[in-house]
């Protein structure tokens, strides 16, 4: 069980550094494919602003790959434990705000990270 939980956390923690990418690096060529709702020329103005919040899950990102070098098991869980409740709050927060589908994308396998590891 205790493995599971690492690979959910590492999976998670993946998918934040995509998102990194995404929001820093290609705001306005890979993020327009993705993020189809919004207009075209949207793009270069908030590219500052989806660089800022890319940052943002690059520190997540760093939390959760930090939970995975930590050698003792109380210290990691509870490291994994804040890292990976931010991702939850954050993916509730957007699912709510912007887009359900932010809660299913980030939420919830950050849910399932964290309860395996508290099962663990």
């Amino acid at each position: 069980m205790h493995l599971l939980a690492l690979i959910f956390i590492a999976l998670v923690a993946i998918e934040h550094l995509y998102i990194l990418w995404l929001e820093m690096f290609a705001w306005t060529t890979k993020g327009r494919q993705t993020f189809r709702s919004l207009r075209a020329d949207l793009f270069e103005p908030t590219k500052a602003m989806a660089a800022n919040q890319g940052l943002y899950n690059g520190f997540l990102a760093a939390g959760l790959i930090w939970s995975l070098l930590i050698t003792d098991a109380v210290w990691q869980v509870n490291v994994a434990g804040f890292f990976l409740g931010c991702v939850i709050v954050a993916g509730v927060y957007g699912g709510v705000t912007v887009d359900k589908s932010i809660f299913l994308k980030q939420a919830i396998p950050a849910i399932v990270a964290l309860v395996l590891l508290l099962l663990a």
